[in-house]
């Protein structure tokens, strides 16, 4: 499972993505180049300069890992959006699902 969250800036998503790892949330977290977003909140036009993550984890980790990341982030309505991969190599599949904390229950 792949969730996308834009973060306001690199400290907060160096936090947020080192607490996901730590916590075994998450396998992997990629911390991607800061983008331009525009957007319109609270009808006015907003302009921001963010920084994506792209995080790697199981739908079984999915509800932890989104209340988690909610309550890290400082926006009042982060983005946090989630999809299942379709397909990918079974070793590396394997790996992200030996690594989040859904995979040691039972």
């Amino acid at each position: 499972m792949f969730v996308i969250c834009n973060t306001p800036d690199e400290v907060t998503a160096d936090r947020i993505a080192r607490t996901l790892i730590d916590e075994r949330l998450a396998a992997c977290v990629n911390q991607l180049a800061p983008c331009r977003s525009v957007y319109r909140w609270q009808d006015a036009v907003e302009e921001a300069v963010e920084v994506p993550l792209l995080i790697k984890t199981t739908a079984g980790a999915y509800p932890a890992l989104e209340a988690r990341l909610q309550a890290l982030h400082p926006y009042d309505v982060p983005e946090i959006v989630a999809w299942e991969a379709a397909a990918g190599l079974p070793a590396y599949l394997t790996w992200v699902s030996g690594q989040v904390i859904s995979s040691r229950a039972g």
